[in-house]
């Protein structure tokens, strides 16, 4: 009997009883894994530092179910190639490439890689898994030109830019025409670089802008060497990508922000359940993508509450920035490029190839 007793309890330990089981645990999905190419080195500030931000964005939003990394300082071309390859093969299934130089290189290794999703970034051209968005920087370089227009003394504003792409032109034509819906007289003379990110060279310009009657300055290039350039002529100029106060503190007069993470954390979580989609967004002021503020102490309160007023028109559709309303718009050699009572369709905005009366400069066919 003992020895019975012995064997059954010696089954007992090897089986367990089902009301003593341990509840089976669901498999932890491992996090999705997301990549972001950025063109320049990341800074505290301008067109790589609001991206970054976007994807601090997305990890603050959706926790351990992603996992970010980034590849910085990577030129337009073959090595970005190399790079987008390189992150699809280490398993990321998200890749942002928020540079237009990045839109052709991106398609390339898309076709070889069609279980990832890619977002090209200032790009257009899709396919099966790669969308593209874009923001109205025009917008807001609308509501910095009103600013610019208000400010300055001289009636001469600088620009100092990068490539004449469609882009980089609605800037200038947007930011001259807020400027001289303020200001009649207002002339912008443009300085092109040939180059996005290059901080010696957009210095130069800003200076040689600064000797030609320019008091109040934009750009579109990469860093904050402008801004600085201001801040050390004792100049004003507008900021660009993000709040560049730290860098230009007396002569910041406006700052032009771009705000990524709400997109970005939305791309990311329509991966991760299921209902991403390939598409072009172009989103502005009204989408939260464009924002102007953070003013510099030199700004009056009633222009800041004109600008910010004219925001708000932009967001309800009330103001649009290539609309002509009481006279025709011309370009700067005399024809007719938005006739009175009409405004510009998306697709002749995104086909911009022309540069606006008050601007100085000449834009090939």
């Amino acid at each position: 009997m003992y020895k019975n007793l012995v064997a059954a309890l010696a089954a007992a330990c090897c089986f367990s009883s089902p009301a003593f089981s341990q509840p089976a645990t669901a498999p932890v999905a491992p996090p999705l894994k997301i990549g972001f190419v950025y063109v320049a080195p990341l800074a505290d500030a301008g067109w790589v530092y609001q991206h970054d931000q976007g994807r601090k964005a997305v990890e603050a939003a959706l926790g351990p179910r992603v996992q970010t990394t980034f590849v910085e300082n990577v030129p337009e071309g073959a090595d970005a190639e190399r790079v987008i390859r390189d992150l699809a093969q280490q398993g990321n299934k998200l890749i942002f490439t928020p540079s237009f130089g990045y839109m052709e290189p991106t398609l390339k290794v898309a076709k070889d890689f069609p279980d990832v999703k890619f977002e090209s970034i200032t790009g257009y051209k899709t396919t099966p898994n790669v969308a593209a968005a874009n923001a109205r920087y025009y917008e807001g370089r609308y509501l910095a030109g009103v600013a610019a227009g208000r400010m300055t003394r001289t009636h001469v504003a600088g620009y100092v830019a990068g490539f004449p792409i469609p882009e980089v032109l609605q800037g200038i034509n947007a930011f001259t025409l807020g400027m001289r819906s303020v200001d009649p007289k207002a002339q912008v003379k443009v300085v092109w670089l040939d180059v996005w990110f290059d901080p010696p060279k957009e210095r130069d310009a800003a200076m040689a802008l600064f000797n030609q009657d320019v008091d109040v300055i934009a750009f579109h290039t990469g860093s904050t060497a402008v801004m600085a350039a201001a801040q050390e002529r004792g100049k004003m100029a507008v900021a660009y990508h993000s709040d560049m106060r730290k860098v230009a503190p007396d002569a910041q007069i406006v700052a032009v922000t771009h705000q990524w993470g709400g997109y970005y954390t939305q791309r990311a979580r329509a991966v991760l359940d299921g209902s991403w989609k390939t598409g072009n967004l172009w989103g502005g002021v009204k989408e939260g993508m464009i924002r102007v503020g953070d003013f510099g102490p030199k700004v009056p309160k009633a222009v800041q509450d004109e600008v910010l007023a004219r925001q708000k028109d932009i967001a309800a559709g009330k103001l649009q920035p290539f609309a002509a309303v009481a006279a025709d718009v011309r370009d700067n050699e005399g024809h007719v490029e938005i006739a009175r009572g009409s405004a510009l369709t998306d697709e002749q905005i995104l086909k911009m190839n022309w540069l606006v009366e008050g601007v100085q400069g000449r834009v090939a066919r």
